[in-house]
């Protein structure tokens, strides 16, 4: 008997994505193992942050499942999924697939003390390990995300990101606002943006004398994201050896 655990799909949740899970290749013996056992295995992982080898017994061997995900992140499989969900997600409430308005920032995580490709040091945040530059909708869903050193800086990095934004087409034909923090400010950025992809950059800074916590337009949302990837231990430090990896994980 299969052991329940919070982290798996219902079954109406696996029906929803099983026509986007690419099928056993041509020749040689027949898929065997079942693919919701795997996702079932990849999300617990993500949730529990536990090892690929410490994943339960009672899913299907940790070679297989890692496989599953190393494969789907190669051939864009969780990218697909992702993109398919979060536009079904913006229908159900009442969106179109295409933003009008997104929200720009990062975030720096540390990293593992085995992870060494792409670490860096962020003096500002004092923070050793990766960087994670994040584009969200207004409902903070995310578009998509790029990591690195956490040592790159705020503007190259948003270059980076926003290249992989424009490069979604269709996805964000609507797009012409892109809020950012103070991390961003100045007329370099603001310029390149416009020249490049005709969208106009919005600067949100913390209001003057202010102390504690104090609510900003739009950027409460990509933090209230950041703050849900708090929820997946895998994601609280990061310990992928790929930047790859973190931005399938994520």
């Amino acid at each position: 008997m299969v052991k329940f655990y919070s982290s798996n799909f219902t079954a109406a949740q696996f029906e929803l994505i099983k026509p986007l899970i690419p099928g056993a290749k041509p020749g040689g013996r027949p898929r065997r193992v079942s693919m919701w056992a795997v996702l079932n295995a990849i999300f617990y992982g993500v949730t529990q942050g536990c090892k690929w080898r410490d994943i339960p017994a009672d899913f299907p061997a940790w070679q297989t499942v890692y496989t599953y995900f190393r494969n789907w992140r190669q051939d864009g499989t969780w990218k697909a999924i992702h993109d398919r969900l979060r536009g079904w997600t913006r229908a159900t409430a009442g969106r179109q697939e295409s933003p009008s308005e997104v929200i720009l920032d990062s975030q720096s995580v540390p990293s593992a003390p085995m992870v060494h490709q792409a670490v860096g040091f962020d003096r500002f945040k004092a923070t050793k390990g990766r960087k994670r530059h994040t584009v969200v909708d207004t409902l903070g869903l995310v578009m998509c995300v790029l990591v690195s050193a956490a040592s790159l800086p705020e503007r190259a990095g948003g270059q980076a990101v926003l290249q992989r934004l424009h490069a979604l087409g269709d996805q964000v034909a609507r797009l012409y606002l892109v809020w950012v923090d103070g991390g961003y400010k100045g007329a370099p950025f603001l310029e390149w943006v416009m020249d490049r992809f005709r969208w106009v950059v919005q600067v949100v800074l913390r209001p003057e004398q202010t102390e504690g916590f104090v609510l900003l337009k739009k950027r409460w949302i990509v933090e209230r994201t950041f703050g849900w990837w708090q929820w997946y231990r895998r994601l609280n430090i990061d310990y992928e050896g790929l930047p790859e990896s973190s931005e399938a994980m994520i």
